[in-house]
């Protein structure tokens, strides 16, 4: 399928025609439940000279995002208020500050901008060029802005931390989920023998994602059914955690999203237990990229919403139980050539 690319006016950085224009965006002022987001006008930001001015076409939800909207994660990443949240991208770039290199006005692009700063729950957002990298062409931008923050951190996870290596034997927690869905077909794709978690309504997608067993978390305990697990890939935490480190074999891994919190137990048995943030890398982005323009992978689309329905969507995702991802579409893509 070729899709027709946006036809765009270059232009430089600071051009009035666009930097502080009015711009839709959901905005929070204090921390607190879904109520505190608020549809606001507010002027389209200026890119600094190694930062690019993006459209954005679609963002998607992640735990993080409301996570940071009630307050929970005020330490890992101190943000100032007001806020946009929001934090995966997919888009067109607009403008590129003057030491930009790698990408110019009429890119398409994707990638997680930094959680500290202002989000993508709007209609631009400035962004670090070296946060950012081309997106996967085969895919419309409600789809590939499910990826990046998900696909980063289920690759991260895998291979950066947990040194994942073909004919290993994988446990991946909450397969599917956001990240446990690429994290399943990562895993595959390396050669791992892939087991994963999850209730048993999900149970089929995540077979077809190529998970070789599937444990119902609902009605099994998978500390009584594994046994020399090389890694483990924990996005639950707390009791999962602790459980997890009974399935390990020696010298195995245990990787989580969340503070790794059972290290002396961890170290009694000769277990690496590490916790990490993803960081948003242009190689890796372009990497998955190519894996999903090859067909070998591909992001699961829970629900696309309109912008204006985040709060209802942050609600969905809170509440837990979303299979894959729940989508914000900003704009329309451009439609196909017939």
């Amino acid at each position: 399928m070729v899709r027709r690319k946006p036809v765009l006016k270059k232009r430089s950085a600071g051009d009035p025609l666009i930097n502080n224009e009015p711009m839709k965006a959901i905005r929070i002022h204090e921390f607190g439940g879904p109520e505190v987001l608020k549809t606001e006008e507010v002027p389209v930001p200026e890119p600094a000279a190694d930062e690019v001015l993006v459209k954005i076409y679609a963002t998607s939800v992640n735990p993080v995002d409301w996570k940071i909207r009630d307050g929970q994660r005020k330490e890992r990443f101190p943000v100032n208020l007001p806020l946009i949240l929001g934090w995966d991208v997919s888009g067109v770039v607009q403008q590129a500050g003057n030491a930009v290199r790698n990408l110019k006005p009429g890119d398409e692009v994707y990638g997680r901008p930094d959680p500290t700063r202002n989000g993508t729950y709007a209609e631009y957002i400035t962004v670090r060029a070296n946060e950012l990298g081309k997106r996967p062409l085969s895919i419309p931008h409600t789809q590939s802005a499910a990826v990046p923050m998900a696909a980063l951190t289920a690759w991260q996870g895998l291979f950066d931390h947990g040194k994942l290596q073909q004919g290993q034997k994988v446990l991946i927690h909450a397969a599917s989920g956001g990240v446990g869905t690429f994290a399943l077909q990562f895993a595959k794709w390396k050669g791992a023998y892939v087991i994963g978690t999850t209730s048993g309504k999900n149970a089929d997608l995540v077979k077809a994602l190529g998970a070789d067993e599937v444990i119902d978390y609902k009605n099994e305990d998978f500390e009584d059914k594994l046994t020399a697990i090389d890694l483990v890939f924990d996005t639950l935490g707390a009791e999962t955690q602790k459980r997890s480190l009974q399935v390990l074999k020696a010298g195995g891994r245990l990787i989580t999203t969340l503070n790794p919190e059972y290290k002396e137990e961890a170290d009694a048995r000769d277990i690496f237990l590490e916790g990490f943030t993803a960081q948003s890398y242009p190689d890796q982005l372009e990497k998955i990229a190519q894996l999903i323009d090859e067909g070998r992978v591909k992001p699961v689309i829970y629900k696309v919403m309109d912008l204006e329905e985040a709060k209802a969507a942050q609600q969905e995702s809170q509440e837990g139980h979303v299979s894959g991802k729940i989508v914000l579409e900003v704009v329309r893509s451009v439609a196909p050539l017939n």
